[in-house]
């Protein structure tokens, strides 16, 4: 597997793109970029390590079958010297920072699922070329989901088509996952479901389409159902995070504070995860022989 292009890879001297809501058209949305003089952003701390023995042998064995739609897709593309992210860019001839890769995001109308890939400046971002944000917005939501009754939740009919943020994918040079994170409200201008609701939403999101790359949606779409038990501690450690900063900072609005972007993260490994899911599923074998 090769590196991604250079042309990818390099950055463009211009202001940053503002960060658009899930759906608005290039140009909209609100800038997430932290405001002069402000306190630097703040880093959740990596989650604890996940028991899969815990976990139900049918939830294994979606995990394992999840596992094996990676591996294939990565496989297929590198085949032609192609990677997951290096595909994704194919037909972009310059990657600027900030920008949402494809342009106007990807979304799924009949599962409601979405999702854009973009890039932060070098320097914030070691080790990464840039990450996939994902997303559900109402339509696919479990039946019962609200948005938390925070004090500045937005109107009704806003909320009504207001996505929640899942999981950020982080992945490197040669277009490989290399962390999952979660983050703070502002940075994407999500509506704010608590911890509980949106691991209920992971099981929901699916990329069922051809474009702009079936590999693409179908990895990304696998990613989120072979790490499910680390998403979904992640997200209870995102809500600890907010609320830990909400504490701290009790006349700020720590869900718009610039100085909490990521409130969870975790380094993974898909061989380490697909081979932990293995054992875990001989485990379950043997006791119930």
């Amino acid at each position: 597997m090769t590196p991604l292009d250079e042309d990818q890879n390099a950055f463009h001297d211009r202001p940053a793109a503002r960060s658009l809501r899930p759906g608005d058209s290039p140009g909209g949305g609100r800038a997430v970029i932290a405001a002069a003089g402000r306190r630097p952003r703040r880093s959740g701390a990596g989650a604890k390590p996940v028991e899969l023995a815990s976990l139900s042998r049918q939830r294994l064995e979606a995990m394992a079958a999840a596992g094996d739609e990676v591996v294939d897709c990565v496989r297929v593309l590198a085949k032609t010297g192609d990677n997951i992210v290096g595909e994704l860019l194919k037909t972009e001839e310059t990657f600027f920072e900030w920008d949402h890769y494809p342009k106007g995001d990807v979304y799924d109308p009949e599962t409601h699922s979405q999702y854009y890939y973009h890039a932060h400046p070098a320097e914030d971002r070691v080790g990464e070329h840039g990450h996939f944000h994902t997303f559900l917005r109402p339509g696919g939501m479990p039946a019962g989901v609200r948005p938390a009754p925070l004090p500045d939740l937005a109107s009704a009919a806003e909320a009504e088509d207001a996505p929640s943020h899942l999981v950020a994918v982080s992945m490197d040079k040669y277009g490989l996952p290399i962390k999952l994170f979660t983050t703070n409200r502002w940075v994407t201008g999500e509506t704010w479901y608590a911890a509980r609701d949106v691991v209920a939403m992971l099981d929901r999101f699916a990329m069922d389409l051809a474009q702009p790359s079936w590999p693409v949606n179908r990895w990304l779409t696998a990613m989120i159902r072979l790490f499910r038990p680390q998403i979904a501690a992640l997200l209870e450690q995102r809500d600890a995070a907010v609320a830990a900063w909400q504490a701290a900072h009790p006349k700020a609005n720590a869900y718009e504070d610039r100085g909490l972007e990521i409130a969870s993260q975790l380094a993974i490994s898909v061989d380490d995860q697909i081979r932990a899911v293995r054992v875990a599923l001989k485990r379950a074998e043997a006791r119930r022989n």
